[in-house]
């Protein structure tokens, strides 16, 4: 997580940040925020309304959040890694992602580890991506974070964590616990990545 002051171009202190957002000048996954500590988290699109500038959250390979800078086209949507799947009261089924969105009436082919693609003018579903061998997926945890490449193989481990075998863009191969892994695309990422595109 990271408080919503990463625009050091924009505000020189506190006073300015907090001035800033009270003017609701920006949002979060579409929606305004004006709490200067509001946790801004992996994924999320940070948009400045005034300048008709947005930015998504995501890891550099030194395992640090970068503010990447993205089109207006791909500041409409987020991705969701898929936590939990399940029935709700009255047999209603939904689903819970990274961020803890909940959504209900998913596609019953979604399953846990999986990504979804959100809508967030709506909220709503529009893709989802299978947690599979053969596509893309970035780190999100432990010392390979950051990085992006292809799945290439998966462990099962019983009782354990299961890994995760995945190649970058340069044929370097890595393993990971599958926890950390974040499927961000098929054949091509769905998100524009920064500088280094996940390669160590």
């Amino acid at each position: 997580m990271t408080s919503c002051r990463p625009f050091a171009e924009y505000a020189l202190n506190a006073r300015e940040t907090k001035a800033i957002l009270m003017q609701r000048l920006i949002k979060v996954d579409g929606k305004v925020r004006t709490d200067s500590t509001y946790p801004a988290g992996f994924m999320d699109v940070i948009s400045i309304e005034k300048t008709g500038e947005s930015f998504r959250l995501v890891y550099d390979t030194k395992g640090r959040f970068t503010v990447h800078r993205i089109t207006a086209e791909e500041s409409e949507y987020k991705l969701g890694k898929v936590k939990r799947v399940q029935l709700g009261k009255g047999g209603i089924p939904f689903l819970v992602t990274h961020d803890a969105r909940t959504i209900r009436y998913p596609d019953p082919a979604i399953a846990v580890n999986d990504t979804v693609k959100i809508d967030l003018a709506t909220g709503k579903i529009t893709d989802s991506i299978r947690f599979d061998t053969g596509v893309i997926a970035m780190v999100t945890g432990g010392r390979n974070m950051g990085r992006v490449g292809v799945i290439t193989h998966r462990e099962r481990h019983d009782g354990g964590f299961n890994i995760v075998h995945i190649k970058d863009a340069i044929d370097n191969g890595f393993a990971t616990r599958e926890s950390n892994v974040f499927v961000i695309g098929r054949e091509k990422p769905w998100i524009s990545l920064p500088k280094g595109k996940g390669v160590k």
